[in-house]
């Protein structure tokens, strides 16, 4: 299985890319092909609402020449795709942010009845860190991510809340545990 993840968080070695890291690490040990996106070190502009990328059916149409189109190409070629962003003010990371707009050129005809998606089927997971607990906070970026995969039609493959940790120093060994599972439930 080709499985792309993006790292959402400004900080290379943070909460966010040690869980994600573990998660990695789990799949390759399984035999999967895992490829590492790094949000933060990419050049991805926001959607400028155009909809010219509506105007294509078979492919992103955007007509911004950043790296969002390499980006979500490889996502077409995966068969599943792991987003991650620590919690910044109830939702993403400024730096997966921008990415996350754009995702809507991959959903055809959105707005009618029988909508495609060039991502659609691909397994979705998502992982989310922060300093709080869940309710009232990380719950409100874990719904906007559902919001998301089902726009794009893909299938849930889970959700890991890692919650009251500042450093991956507080990451107790029962949260890469959590993310080895995350990791088989993906491929599962």
């Amino acid at each position: 299985m080709k499985v792309v993840s993006v790292l959402g968080s400004p900080r290379k070695k943070g909460n966010t890319a040690a869980v994600l890291g573990w998660i990695e690490e789990e799949l390759k040990r399984l035999g999967h092909d895992v490829e590492r996106i790094d949000a933060a070190a990419q050049s991805v502009k926001g959607c400028l609402g155009c909809y010219t990328c509506q105007k294509k059916l078979d492919e992103p149409g955007c007509v911004q020449k950043d790296d969002a189109l390499q980006i979500f190409d490889k996502m077409i070629k995966a068969d599943a795709i792991v987003y991650s962003s620590p919690l910044y003010c109830w939702s993403w990371s400024s730096q997966i942010k921008p990415l996350i707009d754009r995702h809507f050129c991959l959903v055809k005809n959105g707005y009618a009845e029988g909508w495609t998606s060039l991502i659609e089927g691909k397994k979705a997971a998502l992982v989310v860190t922060s300093g709080g607990g869940l309710e009232n906070n990380a719950d409100l970026l874990i719904k906007a991510y559902e919001n998301l995969a089902a726009y794009c039609k893909c299938r849930p493959a889970g959700v890991l809340h890692v919650g009251f940790a500042q450093t991956p120093k507080d990451l107790h060994e029962d949260v890469k545990k959590q993310a080895a599972q995350l990791a088989r439930d993906i491929v599962g």
